[in-house]
């Protein structure tokens, strides 16, 4: 059997540890499982994990706090568990930098699912046409995941790259966010449409420095990616 990479599993329940270690070795995954806040960043030293998954409550330090402290780190693929109807705990995991998330009790196939998913989308790109989109102030590289605002590389997570490269290749077609959910996140989505504009939002702000905002919001339908106009171009 291949092997996919190291996930590195964070949660105080032993169930879980154990669950996603028999499910992600027999798929071809090195699982590396800490049931404590304070050890995360120490095995994340150590272990050098291709993903991270965290839960959220934990002794020590808590998942938000750790998905921040990583994201300093290393923009590598987090997926955050999270307690089933904790919408809030979601949405600020997403603002804090996680890629997805999933809902306790969780499918191991479909958790095993996002995570070949997250690591199929971090890896690069052969050199193929639009391999490398450039618009004014803006370079988006898809053979080094890069994002270049005037010049300097701007970090954006795993998601994020793929949801600003996929609606850069689409110049002023506008998506529904179910579109984005599958074209993006790759698999059949089961979660909040929310995720779409947290990302958005997220991108906004890596961008703001632009003296013209890239992604526009097409009211009660979705999400466009708008480069500036041409001389003598319109928009009809």
């Amino acid at each position: 059997m291949p092997f996919l990479g190291k996930v590195l599993v964070v949660d105080d329940d032993q169930n879980v540890l154990e669950l996603v270690k028999l499910y992600g070795e027999r798929e071809g995954f090195d699982v590396i499982g800490v049931n404590n806040g304070d050890l995360v960043l120490p095995a994340f030293d150590r272990e050098n994990p291709d993903v991270v998954i965290l839960d959220i409550m934990l002794p020590g330090k808590d998942g938000l706090t750790l998905c921040r402290n990583l994201r300093t780190i290393r923009m590598i693929p987090i997926i955050m568990l999270t307690a089933k109807g904790e919408e809030a705990d979601r949405v600020l995991g997403l603002e804090m930098g996680a890629d997805d998330y999933v809902s306790k009790p969780f499918s191991p196939r479909e958790l095993i699912a996002r995570i070949k998913a997250v690591l199929r989308r971090t890896q690069p790109v052969d050199a193929v046409t639009n391999w490398k989109l450039k618009y004014p102030g803006l370079e988006i590289q898809a053979d080094t995941r890069r994002v270049l605002v005037d010049g300097k590389e701007t970090e954006v997570t795993p998601r994020e790259f793929d949801l600003l490269y996929y609606l850069a290749q689409n110049p002023r077609r506008v998506f529904t966010r179910d579109k984005l959910l599958a074209a993006v996140w790759g698999y059949d989505y089961f979660g909040d449409q929310r995720t779409v504009d947290v990302h958005i939002r997220r991108l906004r702000t890596k961008l703001a420095l632009l003296p013209h905002e890239y992604l526009t919001t097409v009211w009660g339908v979705g999400y466009q990616f708008t480069p500036p106009l041409k001389g003598g171009e319109t928009t009809s």
